[in-house]
């Protein structure tokens, strides 16, 4: 099984808490071309109703919502849900007391433990290509959903983030995580998702999210990359041996190049019931 999709290594160790996920976050952040963040503009996409039903499948630690806190009507009611206990305890930590988070669940987006048409809206924020059974995990979107009811799904591409993979491989061919060399292991994608909703769902549409980045810092580009795991991997090289090696090696190809641009391929797939 790829760790792509590997419940327990995602529950136990890739997502135990926010610390991967948070040094992605600051990669994108700090530079990022375009100025108009990824969360408020994912929240600029959604038609929900003023009294809505929200559910949210792999919240993490509720960044999307932390960043549109201020643009939360008053009338919707959130339920917040991770497949890791560590990622609802902090979500429950950071927006429990807002009255708009009505719920905060552990839960499987293959067996939700929801009742038929109870949201108007399910947002999955680049979570679906991490369940295995995604055919059976749309068929619970679609069971939970309202009649006209939408999923928003987001998802990157196959050229996604393509130059820190090359990166990766070349400064470390090692020690980078094999999963990261197939595009193909990405099986929900901007260019092949489309048909896998529309066979659930009556309308698929995909806007895409316009940005890139200039990377002008070494650190946090190698944060990013030991992020995703493996990067101590085959010859057990220590992660604070490995971490001094890569800024040391990323140093010397930003001082070359001026920065270090990447191409990013991302957006969200609103599919209506």
């Amino acid at each position: 099984m790829s760790r792509l999709t590997d419940r327990g290594y995602l529950r136990d160790d890739q997502y135990r808490d926010a610390t991967n996920l948070r040094s992605r976050m600051t990669l994108h952040e700090h530079f990022s071309t375009n100025p108009y963040g990824w969360p408020r503009w994912v929240f600029d996409q959604f038609d929900i109703p003023p009294h809505g039903r929200v559910l949210e499948l792999g919240c993490g630690p509720g960044a999307l919502w932390i960043e549109n806190l201020g643009r939360v009507p008053d009338g919707w009611r959130v339920t917040l849900s991770d497949l890791s206990p560590g990622m609802v305890e902090e979500a429950r930590a950071r927006l429990g007391s807002h009255p708009a988070f009505a719920a905060f669940e552990v839960a499987d987006a293959q067996a939700l433990p929801f009742v038929d048409a109870g949201f108007d809206a399910v947002v999955a924020n680049h979570m679906l290509y991490h369940v295995p059974d995604r055919a059976r995990a749309l068929a619970e979107i679609r069971r939970v959903l309202r009649p006209g009811g939408r999923l928003y799904a987001a998802t990157n591409g196959l050229g996604h983030m393509r130059e820190l993979d090359d990166l990766g491989r070349r400064l470390a061919p090692d020690d980078y995580p094999e999963a990261r060399d197939s595009r193909q292991a990405l099986g929900f994608n901007l260019e092949q998702g489309g048909e896998e909703l529309a066979r659930v769902f009556t309308r698929v549409e995909l806007r895409r999210y316009d940005d890139g980045l200039v990377v002008t810092e070494a650190a946090p580009l190698v944060d990013y990359l030991l992020s995703m795991g493996g990067m101590a991997g085959r010859r057990g090289l220590p992660r604070g041996a490995a971490r001094a090696r890569l800024i040391a090696a990323v140093r010397e190809e930003i001082e070359r190049a001026g920065a270090i641009r990447v191409t990013k391929s991302t957006g969200l797939f609103i599919a209506e019931r």
